[in-house]
């Protein structure tokens, strides 16, 4: 793999394509997230199960096949999407979408820098003083395997994913014993309130950014149908499995962290564990996802090195403060991330019919306007939305790029004719 480089400013050759273990694995481990559940958590206060349950299958639905579309366009293309960026935003029209994603990247690696540490130094019961040293210890280890590059996150991944699905099953039939059974659990009644669209909202927005930028690994995929199913089992089964851990904990224990749930219910090591478990396979690949959008974004092959400058940056977000802001940066994401995706979607099917030109055989512009628009045009609808902001952008992003796109070919055709 180019020295364990990774292909960060290339297609993925066929030699280093791989299975649907190897794929799903990964997806998983990075889409198993302590952050996904806090939101899921405050949905389990605001509805009952029947409600729940509707809106975590909705929701999830509606982000796996977002993520899924993306995972096959990484496969047949084998770029990731800071790459395909550049064929609807231009050469450099590209670089507003890899400042946008790598910011919401090194935003949940600050995230998950901080709680490691805090919940750490709870669960320890030692001093907050050894926070911050926690953070820059965890800020740069969790980094490893990131550096190292798919094969480090494959074999990690490969690992804790089993461990945390034997640690969800142990802690979900505690909680079904403490609560007094299934009948029990669905007579529970809410004591928050929430809109609907924006519930949906949240649970989109808990992944939407990693949905986004899963081609990373999608585009590893030997097969379509691998790079598919393996997307789909991340984001709408594994994410929707987070959200409603974090929903059931809520209800339950008012705890939407199953690290807390766990130590609630007697089983500290296994809390530990968990914790490391679930923290580590997403911060990799999260950290790992900065670094493709910084490569593109300097034109450099020096993933290794951005890797490292990325643990850096998101290690002081954490020590500033990082760790109080999920909710609005959720929202955040439910807004502005979707509509990148499906500019390139459009790109995709629209203007190339699924078979773009490899990237070093186009003559792309500096700037394709186009796409720039599509993409302002989006975000400005989902922001302004009162209903479900992260579809609503998704569809006026790709409804307005193909408008301009033929609008603008149009003009082209009626210029070469005078």
């Amino acid at each position: 793999m180019q020295g364990n480089n990774d292909y960060p400013l290339s297609e993925v050759p066929e030699e280093s394509r791989k299975g649907l273990i190897s794929m799903a694995a990964v997806l998983l481990g990075f889409t198993f997230f302590t952050a996904t559940m806090w939101a899921g958590g405050s949905l389990g206060t605001a509805f009952n199960l029947n409600e729940l349950m509707g809106i975590i299958v909705i929701g999830n639905l509606l982000l796996g096949i977002y993520a899924a579309a993306l995972g096959y366009i990484a496969y047949k293309t084998g770029l990731n999407t800071v790459l395909l960026g550049r064929y609807c935003f231009g050469e450099h029209g590209s670089k507003l979408s890899d400042f946008v994603l790598g910011f919401t990247q090194i935003g949940w690696y600050a995230w998950g820098v901080a709680t490691i540490a805090i919940v750490l130094t709870t669960l320890l019961n030692i001093s907050e003083s050894w926070q911050i040293p926690l953070m820059i210890v965890f800020g740069f280890g969790f980094c490893i395997t990131a550096s190292i590059g798919f094969r480090a996150m494959e074999l990690l991944s490969k690992i804790s994913v089993p461990l945390m699905l034997v640690f969800i099953a142990i802690s979900f039939y505690q909680g079904l014993v403490d609560v007094g059974g299934m009948v029990a659990l669905i007579g529970l009644e809410p004591t928050d309130s929430m809109q609907y669209s924006a519930a949906i909202t949240v649970v989109i927005g808990t992944f939407i950014s990693g949905g986004t930028q899963a081609t990373n690994w999608s585009r590893f995929s030997k097969t379509g149908r691998i790079a598919v199913l393996a997307t789909l089992a991340a984001f709408f089964i594994g994410n929707g499995l987070m959200v409603f851990i974090g929903a059931f904990g809520a209800m339950i224990y008012q705890q939407a962290d199953i690290v807390d749930v766990l130590v609630a219910q007697g089983f500290m090591v296994t809390a530990i564990l968990m914790l490391f478990a679930n923290i580590w396979t997403t911060q990799d690949n999260t950290i790992y996802n900065f670094a493709a959008a910084g490569c593109n974004l300097f034109r450099t092959k020096q993933r290794k090195l951005i890797t490292i400058v990325g643990a850096g940056i998101g290690t002081l977000l954490a020590i500033f403060g990082m760790y109080n802001l999920l909710i609005p940066f959720l929202v955040l994401l439910g807004t502005f991330i979707p509509p990148i995706g499906a500019v390139i979607m459009a790109n995709f099917w629209f203007v190339h019919r699924a078979a773009p030109p490899k990237l070093n055989d186009i003559s792309l512009p500096t700037f394709d306007y186009c796409g720039l628009a599509a993409y302002f045009i989006g975000s400005l609808t989902a922001y302004l939305s009162p209903w479900m902001p992260p579809i609503v952008g998704m569809i006026a992003a790709a409804a307005s790029y193909m408008l301009l796109v033929t609008i603008t070919a149009s003009h082209k055709q009626a210029a070469k004719v005078s």
